[in-house]
């Protein structure tokens, strides 16, 4: 007698198994089936039924089929279903980053924990939000669809030492320039209670 197939490998057979390359997720309108215990972590960690997913390739795999729809809800997708996940931040995290050039020619490029690679600029534009309780600054970059990446912590100093100032609609603010493209993190008067 064969062994029944668990939820989770079911899901990865339904998912498109472990092979390289991401699915058109975008044009597949499945049924909602509701949630699965599947949550990422804010530090990019991802878990089903309380315990790590610790295979990399299967973390890969589900993060190519994630999508966030305009209800803000995370779902994983596949040709005949969509099950709904909890995302506490970020589905994914930045957590290489290369800079090439200076001032408006800068170029910011970053590796996310699941393996994209993304060009801050127009089409991946960076985010960034007040961290609750400490007042410290979050910054995100879109990867894809409405996924975003969160900077792991080191990056954010490499950031502020990327960063200018630049006069916004009248107001000095300091920020970073990649892609053609200023990105305000927040006034510059406002700089050295952060940095506090």
């Amino acid at each position: 007698m064969a062994d029944a197939e668990s939820p989770l490998d079911a899901l990865v057979r339904r998912a498109g198994g472990l092979k390289g390359g991401k699915p058109p997720i975008e044009k597949w309108n499945p049924p909602d089936c509701g949630p699965i215990d599947m949550r990422i972590a804010a530090d990019g960690t991802w878990f089903y039924m309380g315990t790590p997913i610790g295979r990399k390739p299967l973390v890969e795999l589900f993060a190519s089929v994630l999508r966030r729809e305009e209800n803000d809800n995370y779902y994983l997708v596949t040709p005949v279903e969509k099950i709904v996940i909890e995302v506490e931040d970020a589905p994914f995290v930045a957590v290489e980053l290369h800079a090439e050039g200076e001032g408006e020619s800068q170029q910011i490029t970053v590796r996310t924990n699941v393996g994209d690679v993304v060009a801050a600029g127009p089409e991946h534009p960076l985010r960034f939000a007040v961290e609750d309780g400490t007042g410290g600054v979050k910054p995100y970059v879109l990867v894809r669809g409405r996924l975003e990446a969160l900077f792991a912590r080191p990056l954010l100093y490499q950031l502020v030492d990327l960063g200018a100032t630049r006069d916004v609609d009248g107001v000095a603010h300091f920020g970073v320039w990649s892609g053609g493209t200023f990105f305000p993190i927040l006034p510059a008067a406002e700089l050295e209670r952060v940095a506090q």
